[in-house]
């Protein structure tokens, strides 16, 4: 039986794969994404993505066919919002699957059948999957960002792991748009650094420090809103006693910024 891995990727900011000066900043992220798809140990049957960019009240998870998309930056040129990344949705009844599994840890769900791809999702899945061939859909986070439900959500995710569905949590190891720039570059290699040496930790260690995130150095100047830490949480849930391994490194980004992404096996 073939297991997937799990994700947790910094996505790269905006529709950057499309632009070609930010483009060639994210050079290094665009080579980690690609070898993602190569060490898969076959083709998915799914992508699921848990973004840091769709919340709601409930874990809710798409349920269209055919996702729209959601261009959900601001003050980038006018052809990004008429990008397109036709990706099917959940196939079959897998987006009832997953809403079951969820409902099945006690946690609030529904299928929400209008949402479409945000660009913590489309972006780093064009560079995944260019032709736009293999089955996309997302489950939000909830309001609150709760570390101990978002862990939550990933165990209950767990089982789709052995169904063929590659899950990915997606967001950044830093995002204070804010600090953006030199006064970026201290506290992200801090918390950067934290959070590589609590991943490397055995498993009991590590759930209990990551729960514990606010503890970290520079925790709150790094994410003063955890929306884009939190996918880390669930991508980590779904394999817990897994090993992690750091897949991609960067820094100097947007003029100060060290970001990483990890798989967990």
């Amino acid at each position: 039986m073939t297991r997937f891995p799990t994700y947790f990727i910094s996505h790269g900011g905006g529709p950057w794969p499309w632009l070609p000066q930010m483009r060639r900043q994210f050079v290094n992220l665009e080579a980690s994404l690609k070898a993602m798809v190569a060490e898969l140990p076959e083709r998915p049957r799914a992508v699921l993505v848990i973004s840091g960019h769709w919340e709601e009240d409930s874990f809710a998870v798409m349920g269209a066919a055919h996702p729209p998309m959601v261009y959900d930056y601001y003050g980038f040129p006018p052809e990004t919002y008429t990008i397109t990344y036709p990706a099917p949705g959940a196939p079959g009844d897998l987006a009832a699957r997953t809403a079951d599994l969820i409902a099945g840890a006690g946690l609030p769900t529904r299928i929400d059948a209008k949402q479409g791809f945000d660009h913590g999702t489309f972006a780093p899945l064009y560079i995944m999957f260019p032709d736009a061939d293999v089955p996309v859909y997302q489950v939000s986070l909830k309001h609150g960002y709760s570390p101990e439900d978002h862990m939550r959500l990933g165990r209950a995710l767990a089982p789709l792991r052995d169904e063929g569905v590659m899950i990915v949590g997606s967001g950044l190891s830093f995002h204070n748009l804010r600090l953006f720039g030199p006064g970026a570059k201290l506290p992200s290699e801090a918390f950067d650094a934290w959070l590589n040496e609590t991943l490397d930790s055995v498993p009991e260690v590590r759930t209990s420090r990551v729960l514990d995130w606010e503890s970290a150095p520079y925790a709150r100047v790094c994410h003063a809103q955890e929306d884009h830490l939190v996918p880390l949480f669930a991508a980590l849930g779904a394999a817990e006693a897994g090993a992690a391994t750091r897949i991609y490194h960067d820094e100097g980004l947007m003029g100060g910024v060290t970001a990483s992404s990890w798989r967990f096996d």
